[in-house]
């Protein structure tokens, strides 16, 4: 584009020296074909059709008009703008002045993938093993984190807790520019919550992943892709924001490129305070007793996160990226348990006040590496990607039960991590492409779980090796992967093989347990597209998942939060295989888009969580009460079906309109070890509506609508929960700045409401994560243009176009 705008300026100078010629005028008005909305700025381009060489052009206005004079002659007309399809009249004779009319454009996928829009608006663009999800002017999550960007992205959703799912599975791989980072660290919840909204330009939503992407993940793969400018010269943009319940924040990103060198950084501080609660009534049937036990929880989040990395262009066809990226985050918690003992008529019995504030510090370096060298026939590329990192995460608590300190608790986690990737494509004739790659993941991890109980008749505490421990895991996955995709008028197809080997070590020195596990997997997949024209379409996927037992499920070690309940991991964990199969259709009319898709997975040794009696108890102000342990478990087989489409409205340039609705259904057949029966059948379904609009005075208005139904399993049942957010911003300085004010869960509603019945106990609990919180954002962009900037070629965006 670039070019063509340098070559149209200098076309015009030599026609404007070209005297004596015949000069007449070309005008007409460019519009959007679905909407009938000015494509301001717009660009014509007059070129020779003998040897393409460019003549002459010029662009629209606001309202999509144009106008200038061209020599007389015999000219290829081209029409363009970014995003959309070019339109081209060849040979066309321009002898006297003419009026092309109304010209219309449609919106391309593909040439989406080669601009980065920055602010106008959020679009979705469908790809053959993807969807992309780009966040333009999402005002509800300006000052917010990443998590929020999710949970505003169609068929992903973000429970109570923080977890995301997609479609209604847990089980989704996050990647960070198409790789494993730093940027998530050892909790990917906690970093997702950190990591500033604005550093975001788009998020990749694959439910049907090709053989280049890895097997882990039966739910789907979401890659964040981070912002990155590539113009020439200094640009960036910076955000600063305040809130309540309180909150504060300041991140920017800033690029320089001169030559052969490109410079960024991409830095943020912030501080937030999560308060939260939740509370549970629980009935032993041995005793009919009753406790009341409920908690607060003030969470107090601040942290550093920078990345820092230089580009270089070797010549031409290759680049060298190097980073290093930095996260320093400090957490302090204060949990609050009150257990309330009652008899079965409800009398008190004892009160209990158990205090547990812990302080956390996790601390990110990555290092990271990328070669590409791009050959002579485009699309044919290498890529090679080194990264190490290492985390390292610190907890301390020091429990107090009715003012007296009673145990300390410190987890001292350190967690080492190497990548390496290299991928080839090599395109084959005009429409095929063949790909090939490896990719090794090496993690390493050691956690050191130590319990000081005190010690009553000594007053001094003492550790208890029973609940100490350390934990050595390790989990080395080499992938090697091979595609061929191709495309014949309406029919395009890409099918792939993986293959992936997992050797995972978990060493308990303290205790003498010591297990192997070593096992390799085929991962066939299989995407298909048809179009029947360019507004409507039809795909179909296939892929072989892994969902591997992630360390906290392997993890042993028992939580300390509560003395009567407790989370504890299953270190004899398999992994769960499932197939996928997933049929979209996507139609776009007048001012309509509908995009939809059904999708099946059968899934074996699926994870499922249990609570049951140990058969324990705890000494609680003189009265003894069960122990109640919650773990992981491999159940006989999980299948889930569903349905979900999404419908996009878009009326006028100043009010657009978003839904998007899923349905599923979860069948469980599984057997716990003592032998109860955990069969089940769950439907359940979210709905999201986000609309838009432009009030008078450019004041944008946005409201985010969600809606988690109800749900079950065999041993839970869990209420609907509805959600509102709302926002409103306004353009500054000659669109050079924003500033948005948004509300989060605006009336207070987010909350899981649950019953719990199991053979020994009933229990109903409510839990919140974060109560209400409000927020001001202002941003402010230099030398960054709003509308258009070129899209740089990082990220794992590679792959055969449908």
């Amino acid at each position: 584009m670039h070019k063509i705008i340098i070559s149209t300026i200098l076309s015009l100078f030599l026609t404007s020296l070209a005297l004596g010629q015949e000069q007449v005028t070309v005008s007409g008005k460019i519009l959007e074909k679905d909407t009938n909305i000015p494509l301001e700025w717009a660009t014509v381009v007059i070129s020779n059709p003998t040897d393409g060489k460019i003549v002459s052009g010029g662009s629209a206005n606001e309202k999509g008009e144009f106008n200038f004079k061209v020599v007389a002659g015999t000219y290829n007309v081209s029409f363009e703008f970014m995003s959309f399809k070019t339109q081209t009249l060849k040979a066309r004779e321009i002898n006297k002045s003419t009026d092309f009319g109304n010209i219309y454009l449609i919106e391309s996928a593909t040439t989406l993938e080669e601009v980065e829009l920055i602010a106008e608006k959020t679009t979705v663009e469908i790809k053959l093993d993807k969807k992309i999800y780009n966040v333009g002017k999402d005002l509800t999550v300006r000052g917010g984190t990443v998590s929020d960007v999710l949970d505003n992205v169609p068929s992903v959703s973000v429970d109570v807790e923080g977890n995301v799912a997609l479609r209604g599975n847990d089980n989704v791989r996050i990647l960070i520019n198409g790789k494993p980072s730093g940027l998530v660290g050892l909790n990917s919840t906690d970093a997702l919550r950190q990591l500033p909204a604005e550093s975001i330009e788009r998020v990749e939503v694959i439910t049907s992943p090709s053989a280049r992407y890895d097997a882990e993940g039966t739910g789907g793969i979401l890659n964040i892709i981070l912002r990155r400018s590539k113009l020439q010269g200094l640009n960036g943009a910076i955000t600063t924001n305040v809130g309540y319940n309180p909150s504060a924040g300041i991140n920017g990103n800033i690029n320089y490129r001169t030559g052969d060198l490109n410079i960024f950084n991409t830095s943020g501080y912030s501080y937030r305070e999560s308060p939260g609660n939740s509370s549970s009534l629980t009935q032993y049937n041995s005793t009919g007793n009753f406790l009341d036990e409920s908690n607060t929880y003030d969470r107090q989040r601040k942290g550093l996160t920078t990345n820092f990395g230089v580009e270089w262009y070797v010549n031409d066809s290759a680049s060298l990226t190097g980073s290093i990226l930095y996260r320093d985050s400090n957490d302090k918690d204060l949990n609050t348990n009150i257990l309330n003992q009652f008899d079965p008529n409800r009398n008190l019995l004892s009160t209990t006040i158990r205090l547990e504030p812990e302080t956390e510090e996790d601390k990110t370096m990555q290092y990271a590496l990328n070669f590409q060298k791009n050959f002579k026939e485009s699309g044919h590329v290498f890529k090679f990607d080194f990264q190490y990192e290492d985390n390292q995460e610190n907890q301390n608590a020091l429990i107090t039960v009715n003012d007296i300190a009673v145990e300390n608790v410190v987890t001292l986690e350190d967690q080492s991590q190497i990548l390496l990737q290299s991928d080839y494509v090599l395109p084959i004739g005009e429409n095929s492409q063949f790909e090939a790659g490896y990719r090794g993941n090496f993690d390493t991890t050691t956690t050191d779980f130590t319990v000081a109980q005190l010690n009553n008749y000594t007053g001094f505490f003492q550790t208890n090796l029973d609940l100490t421990n350390v934990l050595n895991f390790k989990q080395y996955v080499n992938a090697f992967y091979a595609q061929y995709g191709s495309k014949f008028n309406k029919f395009s197809f890409l099918l792939g093989l993986r293959v992936e080997n997992t050797r995972i070590t978990i060493d308990q020195p303290t205790s003498g347990d010591f297990n192997k596990k070593d096992f390799t997997g085929l991962f066939p997949t299989i995407n298909l597209n048809y179009e029947f024209s360019d507004k409507e379409s039809l795909t179909l996927g296939y892929a072989r998942r892994l969902r591997r037992p992630r360390g906290f499920f392997l993890n042993p070690f028992p939580s300390r939060n509560s003395v009567t309940n407790f989370f504890q991991g299953n270190p004899d964990l398999n992994p769960s295989y499932s197939g996928q199969i997933d049929l979209g259709y996507l139609k776009r009319f007048g001012k309509f888009t509908f995009n939809s898709s059904a999708y099946y997975s059968h899934a074996t040794d699926g994870f499922n969580f249990i609570s049951f009696d140990t058969g324990d108890t705890a000494n609680v102000n003189g009265e003894e009460l069960p122990i109640i342990k919650r773990t992981p478990i491999n159940l006989a087989t999980e299948d889930r079906y569903g349905f979900e489409f999404t419908l996009t409205y878009n009326p006028s340039r100043k009010w657009r309109i978003n839904g998007n609705f899923n349905f599923f259904q979860n069948e469980i057949k599984g057997t716990t070890p003592n032998g109860l029966s955990l069969d089940n059948t769950n439907n359940s379904w979210f709905a999201r509506i986000n609309n838009k609009y432009t009030l008078p005075g450019n004041i944008d208005w946005q409201t985010n609508l969600n809606y988690n139904g109800p749900s079950a399993d065999a041993q839970n049942t869990r209420k609907g929960i509805f959600s509102t957010t709302m926002a409103f911003s306004k353009d500054l300085f000659n669109e050079n700045a924003s500033i948005a004010f948004n509300v989060n869960d605006l009336f207070n509603s987010r909350k899981r409401i649950q019953t719990t019945t199991t053979p020994t106990f009933n229990a109903e609990s409510e839990f919140q994560w974060r109560e209400r919180s409000f927020n001001l954002a202002f941003t402010y962009r230099f030398n960054q243009k709003k509308k258009v900037e070129k899209r740089g070629d990082y990220g794992d965006d590679g792959g055969f176009e449908g």
